[in-house]
């Protein structure tokens, strides 16, 4: 290094000793000097480190944050199924060590999932006595189906007038989809779908505060609306209610789509609220069974 620089230095003097004052020039060429030194000697750290560099850059991520998160994800999907499936009915507390074992994961990813599906509203956080299924107030599920009818009701005359052609294909799509989960007796399935076609009518009507307001309905009716299925005659009355309003859709009959969706979501209403009922009627009746004569 020695040579290089001197020779930096003997040009540098060169250049500037008769432009400007031998004390500047010397100072400004010492600085020049020591920057080149400095960079040459991290240049040759960063050489010396280029192996080490590469192998981080190349290197592949950790599997255990990968693995957490499958289980976090996994834990979500199977415990929000007990749920709305009614494996977990509402009110009863959520056995953590239980679902532990069965689920095959730690505390950790366990509690996770309960807390995404406690901002869902299907589980309730409470202090020192764990997560319980949130139950289900009827008097509330009646009074917010009330509101539903008259937006289901808006939502099916808006989507005559609205509708895309893709967009009607994509609910007839949905509505096969839906034939078939019948015709498999895969109620879950169906539910999800259900789901997705109501879902699907509001947002066609493209009217943001109709689709705000519903959307925020559906969710506190989400796992009491799972309840009504639970009856087969039920469940295939259901279906040709779907039958009906759709066909209202394929003609772009306004008024009887709205009038037929406001019907079945009144349907709906009455076969949650009687398994509500009796689902209330069979615990009281366990409880008096269980006191002493």
């Amino acid at each position: 290094m020695v040579i290089p620089d001197f020779a930096i230095f003997l040009n540098a003097l060169g250049d500037f000793c008769s432009e400007v004052p031998l004390r500047v020039t010397l100072a400004l060429i010492l600085c020049a000097w020591h920057r080149s030194r400095t960079n040459a000697q991290s240049f040759s750290r960063m050489g010396s480190a280029g192996s080490t560099m590469d192998s981080v850059k190349t290197a592949k991520p950790a599997a255990g944050p990968i693995r957490r998160e499958t289980l976090h994800h996994g834990a979500v999907a199977e415990l929000r199924t007990m749920i709305l499936s009614g494996e977990l009915r509402p009110g009863s507390r959520v056995p953590e060590i239980q679902l532990c074992e069965q689920l095959g994961v730690s505390r950790t990813p366990l509690r996770e999932a309960l807390r995404v599906l406690a901002a869902e509203g299907l589980v309730e956080l409470r202090p020192h006595r764990g997560a319980v299924v949130t139950p289900v107030d009827s008097n509330e599920i009646a009074a917010i189906f009330e509101v539903m009818e008259a937006l289901e009701a808006l939502a099916g005359e808006l989507i005559c007038l609205r509708g895309t052609e893709e967009e009607f294909a994509e609910l007839e799509r949905l509505h096969a989809q839906l034939h078939a989960q019948f015709d498999a007796g895969d109620r879950l399935a169906y539910f999800m779908t259900n789901r997705q076609i109501h879902a699907w009518i509001v947002g066609m009507a493209r009217n943001p505060s109709l689709e705000a307001t519903y959307s925020g309905f559906a969710s506190k009716i989400l796992r009491a609306r799972s309840l009504a299925n639970y009856d087969a005659e039920r469940w295939r009355n259901s279906l040709m209610e779907h039958d009906g309003f759709m066909a209202a859709l394929r003609r772009r009959d306004a008024a009887t789509a709205g009038r037929l969706l406001a019907d079945h979501c009144c349907h709906t209403k009455g076969a949650v609220l009687n398994a509500l009922n009796s689902s209330a009627t069979s615990v009281q009746n366990s409880l008096h069974l269980r006191l002493p004569p």
